[in-house]
């Protein structure tokens, strides 16, 4: 017997699990900061692009957050880009008691030196999937706006786009913006439709899952007893929401919905009740504007996500075997921060090293 390896018998040197290229569209509340941080922690992927959109704030104020929250981890790699329309000012008003003024629990992050890219979000989404072609996947935890844009400036894109996850809608749960709609789908119901209805595979993360699990104060005081600049930031955020639902509901918690859709993107949670189904939404100006409303398929439904999905069709995950909370905090945790010279004077501010206020915009 050989004591030697031979080409025959020597071990197969195990292949490098890939990089998967991530896009993430975001407008950049507490739970969108959420996911960012646990998306920044998560091996094996790596965010190509980030694009803001108007939905808990305006687009531009949602490019701060997000360049100032990256600062916070040591990421200026990543390219932010500012998209997005102007939601009304209604549509703001009522985000501003949960999530502050700034979007962020009116937590001030130290400012980033960086800037938004020149592209528009929509430049950027399709910039990146002609350079990863079939292997680009999006996460979307805002409004669909940017989405919807840029199938319009390039039918192409289904075909180049692995997969799309999408936080938003309500199956059988009510809405939270009104009594029928969701936040993210009531801002754009148009783009949602858009989206729904081109032929590339969807998996929807609406309020039925996202909704049932919480973050609570335990887990607010595990991050903010963290040496990590980012985890004692979401700290701060997580107590501007809880503070609001105690007054409301008398419990210190919260829903991470968009970190939620983020970890399910990743693979790292387990769906327990995932069905294909189509889906439509309430695109008039009657009181269900906005609305998601969904219909069984007839016959096997095609599960290859590779292959694309016909269109207004969409994985719809409605329940996870276990909770999601322990499994999220335990990530977000795990972030090492990489401090910059600007960091480490930030972190050597005395305590409180966050104050509260508005971000300013970055935008031109």
């Amino acid at each position: 017997m050989n004591a030697h390896p031979t080409p025959n018998n020597r071990p197969a040197t195990p292949r490098p699990t890939p990089i998967r290229p991530m896009y993430l569209d975001c407008d950049t509340g507490v739970d969108d900061a959420l996911a960012l941080a646990f998306l920044l922690a998560t091996p094996g992927i790596r965010l190509a692009g980030i694009g803001t959109v108007s939905g808990v704030v305006d687009a531009a104020v949602a490019a701060a957050n997000t360049l100032n929250l990256l600062a916070t981890a040591g990421r200026d790699d990543i390219p932010v880009a500012v998209g997005g329309f102007d939601p009304s000012a209604a549509a703001r008003k009522a985000c501003v008691a949960l999530h502050g003024t700034n979007g962020i629990g009116d937590v001030l992050l130290p400012r980033s030196r960086r800037r938004p890219v020149d592209e528009s979000a929509t430049e950027l989404l399709i910039r990146l999937a002609h350079e990863h072609p079939g292997e680009l996947e999006i996460i979307a935890t805002g409004p669909l706006t940017n989405l919807a844009e840029a199938l319009y400036l390039d039918p192409e894109l289904p075909r180049l786009v692995r997969r799309v996850t999408v936080r938003g809608g309500a199956v059988f749960a009510p809405g939270n913006a009104g009594r029928f709609a969701e936040a993210n789908i009531a801002a754009n119901p148009e783009a949602a439709a858009d989206v729904f209805a081109a032929s590339w595979p969807v998996t929807l993360v609406p309020l039925d899952v996202t909704g049932t699990h919480r973050f609570k104060e335990t887990d607010r005081r595990a991050l903010a007893a963290s040496t990590g600049l980012t985890q004692q930031a979401l700290a701060h955020m997580l107590g501007t929401c809880f503070s609001y639902y105690e007054k409301h509901s008398s419990a210190r918690r919260m829903s991470p919905h968009d970190c939620l859709a983020a970890a399910f993107a990743t693979g790292d949670l387990e769906p327990e009740k995932m069905p294909t189904l189509r889906i439509g939404v309430d695109t008039s100006a009657g009181p269900r504007r906005g609305q998601t409303y969904f219909a069984k398929v007839d016959g096997p439904a095609d599960v290859d996500v590779r292959n694309g999905q016909n269109p207004h069709e969409a994985r719809v995950l409605l329940s996870l075997r276990r909770d999601a909370a322990p499994s999220l905090l335990e990530r977000i945790l795990g972030l090492a921060p990489v401090l910059s010279t600007a960091q480490e004077e930030a972190a050597r501010v005395p305590e409180p090293a966050f104050a509260t206020g508005l971000s300013e915009s970055v935008a031109a």
